[in-house]
């Protein structure tokens, strides 16, 4: 069973309207899908480089030295 017409040559506009945002949400859901997607290909290329490091690598302390500054003394006051 065929319809007459299309559907986006109905006098209905709803018809029309609903395929529209119905095409909006999946072109959304598609693009996020490949975003998401390239995020794991990045993370998957991230392990594999790290499994190509020496073990030496691993267990080396970390170069920064951020966490392990040493504050000045504050100089004495005289009384």
């Amino acid at each position: 069973m065929q319809q007459e017409k299309p559907y986006y040559e109905h006098a209905d506009t709803r018809v029309h309207i609903r395929h529209w945002v119905l095409g909006q949400m999946l072109a959304g859901a598609g693009k996020a899908a490949l975003f998401v997607f390239a995020i794991g290909v990045v993370l998957g290329a991230i392990y594999l480089v790290s499994l190509a490091l020496p073990e030496q690598s691993k267990q080396a302390p970390s170069p920064q030295q951020t966490g392990a500054l040493e504050m000045p003394a504050a100089p004495a006051l005289a009384a």
